[in-house]
């Protein structure tokens, strides 16, 4: 007789609440440590007001083994096996760390994403449609490792300012780009979870953000039509609009969900930071 599976992910997947219930995700959540407290939670907002009166910025704690432990424990003692999918390996330690725990506790599968925010959202998502087909655990976390070169993540950033202060751009590029008015695209490697600098955007943030989607959909033969997520860090609704008329006016999904991203990437991209997440049929590698 198959276990019963219980989906959990961390709680940079952003999927919002609507979806976290619907598909009855349980999520655990990161630290955040901000001037010297420690958070289980906390709203972007408060990211920026402390970079905006303080030049303070929070930062990431990942899950330890034992936290893990206690945390799954919860399930595997009453018979249930657990997928866990994590936040991308070359961010955070988390999935190592969730390795450990389920070669402890046993009927956990850990699952590395590759990717950060609605990237992950999608793989769960794709776990929530195997559960529903019938699936084993240990055969749907094999599938989701086959799934995450197909999972394309990219976001425009308004601003390097935060990458800047977070280490990951230098100051004399934060200026130039600055200088410059450029908005950078910062696409997710879903080989590991890694961020780069792609292409650099010129001019007013509602034509870049429609050039950003044009190109990252024209980018693609062989995009799933599916799911796409719209996942920004806060920012005025008409931009919101205006991307999703630009998606529908390139391509006809069946889904299109709009998210707020978490505190993974408001911490480093800072207000206005918003992106298009989708799948494509083929791995990219």
């Amino acid at each position: 007789m198959s276990r019963k599976i219980i989906l959990s992910a961390d709680s940079t997947c952003d999927l919002g609440k609507e979806l976290q219930e619907k598909h009855q995700v349980h999520y655990y959540p990161f630290h955040i440590v901000l001037e010297e407290k420690d958070y289980l939670d906390i709203f972007p907002e408060q990211i920026y007001d402390a970079w905006r009166q303080r030049k303070q910025l929070p930062r990431t704690a990942a899950i330890n083994a034992a936290e893990y432990m206690e945390y799954f424990r919860q399930w595997t003692d009453e018979g249930y096996d657990v997928i866990h999918l994590c936040l991308g390996s070359a961010l955070s330690s988390s999935y190592q760390n969730c390795v450990l725990a389920a070669e402890e506790l046993g009927h956990v599968y850990p699952v590395d994403s590759c990717n950060l925010s609605t990237g992950i959202g999608l793989l769960v998502l794709k776990a929530s449609d195997l559960i529903q087909a019938g699936m084993e655990a240990e055969q749907i976390a094999a599938e989701l490792k086959k799934l995450t070169g197909k999972v394309h993540s990219s976001f425009i950033l308004d601003t390097l300012e935060f990458m800047r202060a977070g280490g990951r751009c230098s100051a004399v590029a934060a200026f130039g780009a600055n200088l410059l008015g450029l908005k950078p695209c910062i696409e997710v490697d879903n080989r590991d979870g890694s961020m780069g600098v792609g292409k650099k955007y010129r001019g007013k943030l509602g034509r870049v953000l429609e050039n950003y989607v044009k190109d990252r959909l024209d980018m693609y033969p062989d995009i799933d039509c599916g799911r796409l997520f719209i996942t920004h860090s806060g920012i005025d609704e008409e931009y919101i609009e205006r991307v999703k008329k630009t998606v529908q006016e390139k391509m006809t999904f069946r889904e299109i969900f709009i998210t707020r991203a978490s505190c993974t990437i408001s911490c480093h991209c800072g207000p206005n930071t918003l992106g298009i997440l989708f799948e494509t049929e083929e791995d990219e590698f």
